[in-house]
Order: structure tokens, then sequence, then C-alpha cells
């Protein structure tokens, strides 16, 4: 029987983890300034059908499992290397890319949880919106699309 780790014992406080600490990778690679990320989830089809000879009796079995697109929303800066990813599919030659949200602990240093999304690649851009009257930091959103998601413990190996 495998010994119980110390936060599942009881009485054990464990805090969780805090939404504002994470990082971006694309290949690997850290890439922009980050202040949002959404849309990570996963979906199975739930498909109904009636036992043989008992209609009283709905049955549901596992159907399609389909991935929502993620949402990242970055400050606007002088950096084209998200725009040029975005025009290969404009262009109609998809590139696409492992990429991997990065949960990092309360100091910000250490990783203790990665999603890796498999194959994505941009589905939409929406540029930051521009007001002459606002103080706020212009914000860019960009749409991934991606065909599955797996999640890690901390410390592993990026998705390459």
């Amino acid at each position: 029987m495998p010994e119980a780790t110390a936060a599942a014992q009881p009485g054990t406080w464990v805090d969780p983890y805090r939404a504002y600490n994470f990082k971006l990778l694309i290949n690997s690679v850290t890439s922009g300034h980050f202040t949002e990320v959404g849309g990570l989830g996963v979906q199975v089809e739930r498909i109904s059908y009636r036992e043989a000879g008992n209609n009283s009796i709905v049955r549901a079995i596992p159907g399609r499992v389909t991935y929502p697109p993620v949402v990242l929303r970055y400050g606007l800066t002088a950096s084209a290397e998200l725009w040029d990813w975005l025009l290969t599919a404009v262009n109609g030659s998809v590139n696409r890319r492992n990429v991997s949200i990065v949960m990092l602990d309360s100091t910000g240093a250490t990783e203790v949880l990665r999603w890796n999304l498999l194959n994505a690649w941009p589905q939409e851009w929406l540029g930051a919106p521009l007001d002459a009257m606002s103080r706020e930091l212009a914000i860019e959103t960009l749409t991934l699309a991606h065909e599955g998601l797996n999640r890690e413990a901390g410390g592993a190996p990026a998705a390459s």
C-alpha cells in the first residue's frame, strides 16, 4: 500500500496555487508576458441509449472528446513573434506548435504544474482596444486551437 503524502493527511492545510503565477512556453521557449489564460478544458460527449427490452432505463456512454480553444491575453509590444505565427495560419500553411502553460509556486520560482496543448495553432486574433481617454495597458487576445491537452506534475520536461 503506498504511503500517503503529507498533503493527504487529515488536518494538514495545503494552500491552493495562485492564479497569477504562470508562464507560457511555445516549443519550450518562454513567450511574452501574458496577463490571462482562459479556456483550458476538455469535454466528453454523452451518448444516451436505451437498454434493449427496457425502455424505461436510459444508459450513457462516453463519446467524442473535444477541447475548447485556449484564449491568451497579453500586453502589446513591438515583438512580432506571435503575429508572424498567426500569419502562417492566415496564409493557409498552419504551423502547429506544442504549447505549455506552466503554473508556478507562490514565490513564482518553481514549477508545480503544467498543462500541455498538443499541436496548437492560432485560430483568432483580436487587437487591443484603443482609447485615448484610458490609462490601461493595450491588451491583445490570441485564441489557440489544439488537438489535445495533458497535465503533468511540476518539474516535468516541456512539451516538444
